[in-house]
């Protein structure tokens, strides 16, 4: 069982950079793969980004691709969107999610969610 819960979320203004965090709490954290997943009011959840668990490949949606960065910290239990850049239209949600299977942009295939946190950009 892994339980997750993300922070660092907050209201910045287009061109702002800001940093969330997903502190994860079970002993077989370190072993999950993990997903940074978004859903703006009336859509879908989407994949944002993604990183395996020895953080040695990463994954990134085509829309923040160059302008977010998911890291790792396994020591800390804590995984890490660095978000730069920011456009109104990343406004959203974002949870972060745990799987154990392999790494994914599919939503199905993360066993673990996060209750989310709520970014919001004003152009």
């Amino acid at each position: 069982q892994v339980q997750l819960v993300e922070s660092g979320g907050g209201m910045v203004q287009a061109g702002d950079s800001l940093r969330l965090s997903c502190a994860g709490s079970g002993r077989t954290f370190n072993s999950y793969h993990m997903g940074w997943f978004r859903q703006a009011p009336g859509k879908e959840r989407e994949f944002v980004a993604a990183i395996t668990w020895s953080d040695i490949k990463t994954l990134y949606a085509g829309a923040v691709k160059g302008r977010f960065t998911v890291s790792r910290d396994n020591a800390k239990n804590t995984v890490y969107l660095q978000m730069s850049d920011l456009k109104a239209e990343d406004t959203a949600v974002y949870y972060c999610a745990a799987t154990n299977s392999y790494l994914s942009t599919a939503a199905f295939q993360y066993d673990y969610w996060g209750q989310g946190t709520q970014v919001t950009v004003s152009s």
